[in-house]
């Protein structure tokens, strides 16, 4: 396509309908939307084809497409009559715009019909449009795709992660033979743990391009990235980054620097290290206090474990599932980002 795209306000190519409350409404099966997306279904709707909603109050930054029949509550603006515009490109339009920079409130956020309409934004023709919107559709599909597809292998690991530590799947040895019987064991008789002390970071400027990344205790995990190569952990590798008994654990097979002394780096005594992992995330526990007591409270809780032989079994099979993870996570990013710069090449 050739020629300049046109500015309009918004007002111009659509109608921004208000949402309404919906408790007079019984059980069924359409849809109603707010700020934060789906919340229940009712027998009724306020409007049935495709839609972008812009919240009036609260989340303002977010809009949603919306298709078929749905109803929105009276925080949610919903659009319609478009006029020489196509919804799907109206939706990457709104995207784009700092809604942020039009609130009209100094507590919580919010809009009105009359700031929206008077926004001017650029389009191209109505054929442009379509074109344009087929194809971010087709990538909004490969996101889709691949989000259901990373879910679906958490779902399986954490499966077979249940039958595994239940011993209801075993391993065998190469030569077809049983492994003998699983033994309790405390945390603190096959782990040691190492204070971080002398591996913390000195430096509080990290930069993308050095190479030596800085953990952290929490779900943050990877703070930055330093130059510092004096006191770096790597002879003990791998480990396990110890924050409590949450997700925040990880497990890690590089070398890094520290910046908090609150975590802790555990070690393995002649057991395989990623089996171990994977059977903490499997730990119930109901201790109470401070979750970061390891010497006092966790090294003394009890983990059935086989041999290190059967370890190594299944730590090698989970960690394929992990890979599988890690690629579909990596092409899901990278898809994200190549829409994020078509649309900033697309719209600049």
């Amino acid at each position: 396509f050739s020629g300049v795209w046109e500015d309009k306000l918004i007002g111009q190519i659509l109608t921004v309908g208000s949402g309404k409350d919906y408790k007079h409404l019984s059980n069924g099966d359409i849809p109603v939307y707010g700020t934060g997306g789906y919340m229940l279904s009712v027998n009724d709707y306020l409007y049935d084809g495709e839609s972008v909603g812009i919240g009036r109050k609260g989340t303002i930054d977010k809009p949603i497409f919306l298709t078929g029949k749905f109803w929105t509550v009276d925080t949610l603006f919903y659009t319609h009559s478009f006029k020489n515009s196509v919804p799907k490109f109206i939706y990457s339009i709104f995207q784009r715009i700092n809604w942020k920079l039009y609130n009209e409130a100094s507590g919580v956020p919010s809009l009105s019909k009359s700031t929206i309409e008077k926004i001017k934004i650029f389009i191209p023709s109505k054929h442009e449009q379509e074109k344009i919107a087929s194809f971010l559709i087709s990538i909004d599909t490969r996101i889709e795709q691949l989000t259901k597809k990373e879910e679906l292998l958490q779902q399986y690991k954490k499966g077979v992660m249940q039958k595994i530590f239940n011993q209801e799947i075993r391993f065998k040895a190469d030569d077809g033979s049983e492994f003998c019987d699983w033994e309790e064991k405390k945390l603190g008789d096959i782990l040691d743990y190492i204070q971080p002390t002398k591996y913390l970071v000195k430096d509080t400027e990290y930069n993308d391009s050095y190479t030596i990344p800085v953990l952290t205790a929490g779900k943050t995990f990877i703070l930055g990235y330093t130059n510092e190569t004096d006191g770096v952990f790597e002879n003990n590798l791998p480990v396990i980054i110890f924050d409590d008994f949450t997700t925040a654990n990880k497990f890690v097979n590089f070398p890094f620097k520290a910046k908090s002394s609150a975590m802790k780096i555990l070690v393995s005594k002649n057991n395989n290290i990623k089996f171990i992992y994977e059977a903490i995330q499997m730990i119930k526990y109901e201790v109470g206090g401070h979750e970061r007591h390891w010497i006092s409270k966790f090294s003394f809780l009890n983990i059935f474990i086989p041999c290190i032989e059967e370890q190594t079994k299944i730590a090698n099979f989970l960690s394929s599932i992990d890979s599988k993870i890690e690629k579909v996570k990596k092409q899901l990013n990278s898809t994200k980002e190549f829409k994020k710069a078509l649309l900033q090449q697309m719209f600049v």
